[in-house]
């Protein structure tokens, strides 16, 4: 049976990324207690070092600091004090890395203590490094703010430990925004909108080479101290992403897969649906990212993502990623392979 967050479990650390955001709310001048509005909260300044925050709690806190700051740049400088942080030993690990290698597997393999909201994943390829981001439990307004957020976190985090800007490549799941010039001041001008995934995207030969700050012997004692603390469950939507990735191409039911979760299908339905989500809106999801993926990678034609996707034809697949998308796998392939503008 699969074990996960029950939805709404409070999981995350006041002290941690929650304390980042009332800081930097205070260092701009906006009253602390506004910030808890809608949390359920009284609004504890600092907050205590043992309180532990529900997800949707803290999106609030992140949400509102975006309304009543109510500038361009609150997600972007939200993420750059973000990592590699001061969360326990994965912080500690984190800050020692030998390569961006080493920092990104990191990075996913300690996500629910780093990146809370949203799953990093990691696939390397052809030449290519693809870091892209999944939505843990269920923010779908918040989605542009997180994705911001965390890429300049990234960005940020290698730029300090490595010793140098990293020319990385952004996709964003939204349209263009009328102004960009945040995203090109702390991300850089490389940035393509409509991607239908958000993802970070660099050559693969920058996997592997050596960050000065570099320490073996300290991030393996960070590992194993953290190893040690109680287990991190991952999020229902995260667990179900990984079910569904790994059975892509087989046509997975949500009656299996409410049974390999270990509950009835009405019940997972309920479960998901407090993520704001649904088994198929999930199925097309990873079914979407792994066309995008093919595409963008291995230059794949329709025939070729239909057979590995479980599509008996390609037409039956081109219909598919219509409705997902709203374009046609075609149009979209030629734009992912095109140059950025």
């Amino acid at each position: 049976m699969i074990t996960c967050l029950a939805p709404g479990e409070a999981s995350i650390v006041a002290a941690h990324q929650p304390a980042l955001v009332l800081e930097y709310a205070a260092s701009r001048d906006l009253a602390v207690p506004a910030l808890w509005r809608g949390t359920g909260l009284d609004g504890p300044e600092p907050p205590p070092a043992d309180l532990l925050l529900a997800p949707p709690q803290y999106l609030q806190l992140l949400q509102n600091a975006a309304r009543l700051l109510d500038s361009p740049d609150t997600s972007f400088m939200l993420g750059q004090q973000m990592l590699p942080g001061e969360y326990g030993p994965a912080s500690g690990a984190l800050q020692h890395a030998g390569s961006l290698r080493e920092a990104l597997g990191l990075l996913e393999d300690w996500q629910p203590v780093l990146s809370p909201l949203l799953r990093p994943r990691l696939n390397v390829e052809g030449g290519l490094a693809a870091l892209y981001w999944t939505d843990c439990h269920g923010a779908p307004g918040a989605l542009s703010l997180l994705a911001e957020m965390h890429m300049t976190a990234v960005a940020a985090m290698c730029r300090w430990l490595g010793g140098e800007r990293l020319p990385w490549r952004f996709c964003f799941n939204r349209t263009r925004p009328r102004h960009t010039e945040q995203h090109e001041v702390h991300l850089g001008p490389e940035l393509r909108f409509d991607c239908h995934l958000d993802a970070m995207l660099i050559d693969a030969a920058w996997l592997d080479r050596p960050w000065p700050g570099a320490s073996a012997e300290v991030v393996a004692a960070n590992v194993r101290a953290a190893r040690a603390l109680p287990p991190r469950l991952p999020s229902l939507p995260t667990a179900l992403y990984d079910y569904l990735l790994a059975r892509v191409g087989g046509a997975p039911t949500l009656e299996r897969a409410a049974a390999d979760f270990g509950v009835s299908p009405a019940t997972f339905k309920r479960h998901l649906a407090r993520h704001h989500t649904h088994f198929q809106a999930e199925l097309d999801q990873v079914r979407t990212h792994v066309a995008l993926y093919l595409f963008q990678t291995r230059g794949a034609d329709n025939e070729a993502v239909a057979r590995h996707l479980g599509f008996h034809d390609a037409a039956n697949f081109r219909r598919s990623f219509k409705r997902w998308t709203g374009v046609t796998p075609g149009l979209l392939r030629d734009s992912l392979l095109a140059a950025p503008a």
